[in-house]
């Protein structure tokens, strides 16, 4: 799970979003005044070249703008973010007041542009900005009144009313926007609080679990390691008190051997899966591999009766790690032989489509017991006497090293396959 990001990034990505969002909102507005404008030319005017240069220049700005906030992946830090609503707000206030100015009427549907730098400083500053800019707005509304009657009366006071109207909406709207941003923000705060305690908590939890797994890892191969060097130690300890020559002592010496040499096999196949090695992959021919895998299975299921067979499901090349696969699926084949009965059958299946292969090792033999199935892969548990109870692991570990996984895809009496899977070109290229 990847580290939460900081509270001033997630600000910066949600300002972003949201000055685009209001980007594209007032290119909405821009163009949908200019359309009304032109079709009420014989109400309002036919719009002058003035104001088709003022609404085409904004439009263009605006769409730049925008343009430039798409870019900016990582979001706006707050310096750049209040200098950007400024401007934003400014700009808005200017053309709004030019384009009254041009289309010189009492009410100038324009000042409809307004309501965007209100709402824009009730989502970005604080309670008195946001206070300042409906003030603003409200003010330049009724000053134009009060120029426009000035030049042109008579006052009509349905016109002030109009405006105090648009006013307690502007009011209203700004106020309860403000209002629900910070509560949102405030209840954001507090959820990314008890994210980043849960994080922490779950860190530590992940820490305790690795140290009790180390633990248990550790008493596991202690577990292991005593029982051969007990036996070492006692069968030449007992050859010692025996007679210089005899079939005790030499007994003695080839319980020594052989417990020597499961000493040895455990500490090789816990060095392999301690420190797996990452794959180095190259195109090769499965078909290739199954066949030698299953000769070797052959060879081992030798005088049992058992059939051993290998099936391709379509392409017959991949691009892996030949040596890692051929270890994996050889330790499958040949547990898939400790527990096939005598006369049974082995069936090993390649199926290779949509950048998966996936190799599948049948065995006609019992089911796995179900208190057995979560301890399957675990490492050190085996249910065969003298086994080290890594085969199983490591070749679980070669899979997931190659973007797969090894899993027990049946487990039924007669039918148990499990299957190695893995991505197609995972690992690195070799020389």
């Amino acid at each position: 799970m990847p580290s939460i990001t900081s509270f001033d990034q997630l600000e910066a990505l949600a300002f972003r979003r949201q000055q685009i969002a209001f980007g594209i909102l007032t290119l909405f507005v821009i163009a949908v005044l200019l359309v009304i404008h032109t079709l009420f030319a014989s109400l309002l005017g036919e719009p002058s070249a003035a104001v088709i240069l003022l609404l085409g220049g904004a439009f263009s700005l605006k769409m730049l703008e925008v343009i430039w906030l798409q870019g900016k992946r990582e979001g706006i830090d707050k310096k750049i973010a209040r200098i950007e609503t400024f401007t934003s707000v400014v700009a808005l206030f200017l053309l709004a007041f030019l384009l009254a100015y041009f289309t010189n009427r009492d009410d100038p549907p324009y000042f409809v542009l307004l309501a965007i730098p209100i709402l824009q400083c009730a989502y970005h500053l604080r309670l008195v900005p946001t206070i300042l800019t409906i003030v603003a707005a409200v003010g330049m509304m009724f000053a134009w009144a009060y120029h426009f009657f000035s030049s042109h009366p008579p006052p009509r006071p349905t016109e002030y009313l109009e405006i105090a109207m648009i006013a307690a909406i502007y009011t209203l709207m700004g106020l309860l926007v403000w209002y629900l941003v910070n509560q949102l923000r405030s209840n954001e705060q507090r959820l990314y609080s008890n994210m980043r305690e849960l994080e922490s908590t779950r860190e530590r939890l992940i820490a305790e679990e690795k140290l009790s797994a180390v633990g248990r890892f550790a008493s596991s191969i202690a577990h292991e390691i005593r029982n051969p060097v007990a036996m070492i130690t006692s069968a030449l300890g007992t050859a010692k008190s025996l007679s210089a020559e005899g079939p005790e002592r030499e007994e003695m010496f080839g319980i020594a051997g052989r417990e020597a040499r499961r000493l040895e096999k455990l500490t090789k196949d816990f060095l392999t899966y301690a420190r797996p090695v990452r794959p180095d992959v190259s195109e090769v021919s499965l078909a290739d591999i199954l066949e030698h895998i299953v000769e070797l299975t052959r060879m081992h299921a030798a005088g049992r009766n058992i059939a051993v067979t290998f099936e391709m499901v379509g392409s017959t090349h991949a691009v892996i790690d030949q040596s890692q696969i051929e270890a994996a699926l050889l330790n499958l084949c040949l547990n898939a032989v400790d527990a096939t009965p005598e006369g049974g059958r082995i069936e090993v299946r390649s199926r290779n489509h949509d950048g998966r292969v996936s190799l599948d090792v049948q065995n006609s033999g019992r089911r796995i017991e179900p208190d057995n199935l979560k301890q399957v892969f675990e490492p050190f548990f085996t249910t065969k006497p003298g086994g080290t109870g890594l085969g199983l692991a490591i070749a679980r570990g070669i899979a997931l090293a190659h973007g797969g996984d090894l899993y027990i895809s049946k487990n039924e009496d007669g039918n148990v396959v499990f299957t190695l899977q893995i991505i197609n070109g995972s690992g690195h290229p070799g020389n």
